[in-house]
């Protein structure tokens, strides 16, 4: 039997309810309870009686629930063992400004309840570098943004987000609901390092810059062009914006993936547990 699903079944008897287990887990109700299902079939046995209060362990159940308990320490304690021989674990994540919310409000978390002895720093890289210090092999493991050159690099998709552009809330364009390339011809773009990933570069730059534009690194100094200068710039369309500025859909542009990326060789336990739990948030 999967520990994690013996996990799962511990959450629901103890809360007696599918939909407070789910939440305690941090994910949705239906894999939670289709992974019930599945461990009832296994098992040949019903181990809930469902109501429309929630469930009750049948007779099955509290013999499964008892064992399943003392399995789970059992396996905890080994798993504290194993690290304490190891000696400290570290791991270091490379993210993009734009998505270091989420590596600490949600990923980071989640990696701590598997490996709650492991020492984790989030490195937070500017836009010259879309790996976010992975092909500098500053990080072990990243959240990022694609497109870049993967070569090296193994990626595994979280989601895909439509791109907007940003413009000061008093353009001309700021009422559309959505925008074209063309319709952006007079605006001037924001200027990244000559040395940035070419396909990067391309993605995220919608034009050449304007006349004298300055070279910008950071997404702060991007939105602050767009708000001193009226620079048009590109952007995830779930990108946070500061007031006054406004992102507008951009309807012939290609979406961008927000990906885990990883290495293709070398990559240790840790990494490879951390890009499971990123893939099983995003699809919690």
């Amino acid at each position: 039997m999967d520990l994690r699903v013996l996990r799962y079944f511990v959450a629901v008897a103890e809360e007696r309810h599918v939909g407070r287990a789910a939440r305690r887990l941090h994910m949705s109700q239906p894999p939670l309870s289709r992974a019930l299902r599945q461990l009832e079939d296994e098992l040949g046995a019903t181990l809930f009686e469902r109501t429309p209060k929630g469930v009750t362990l049948t007779a099955a159940g509290a013999v499964l629930h008892e064992d399943a308990v003392a399995l789970l320490a059992r396996a905890d304690r080994i798993r504290g063992r194993v690290t304490a021989a190891a000696g400290t674990a570290r791991l270091v994540v490379g993210t993009l400004a734009d998505a270091a919310e989420f590596v600490g409000a949600q990923l980071v978390p989640r990696f701590r309840e598997h490996h709650p002895h492991v020492e984790i720093t989030v490195r937070e890289t500017d836009l010259t570098d879309p790996t976010a210090g992975l092909r500098a092999g500053l990080v072990d493991v990243a959240l990022t943004r694609t497109p870049f050159d993967t070569t090296g690099i193994s990626t595994h998709v979280l989601r895909t987000v439509p791109v907007a552009v940003v413009l000061r809330s008093d353009d001309p364009l700021a009422a559309r609901t959505t925008v074209s390339a063309a319709d952006l011809a007079a605006h001037g773009w924001v200027h990244l390092p000559d040395a940035t990933d070419p396909a990067w570069t391309s993605f995220w730059t919608g034009g050449p810059p304007g006349p004298g534009a300055p070279v910008l690194r950071t997404i702060r100094e991007c939105l602050h062009a767009v708000t001193w200068n009226g620079t048009a710039a590109l952007a995830p369309a779930d990108q946070p914006l500061p007031a006054g500025l406004v992102a507008i859909p951009l309807s012939d542009h290609a979406p961008s993936d927000l990906v885990v990326a990883w290495p293709k060789t070398g990559a240790g336990p840790q990494v490879r547990s951390f890009v499971r739990v990123a893939a099983d948030s995003q699809r919690a």
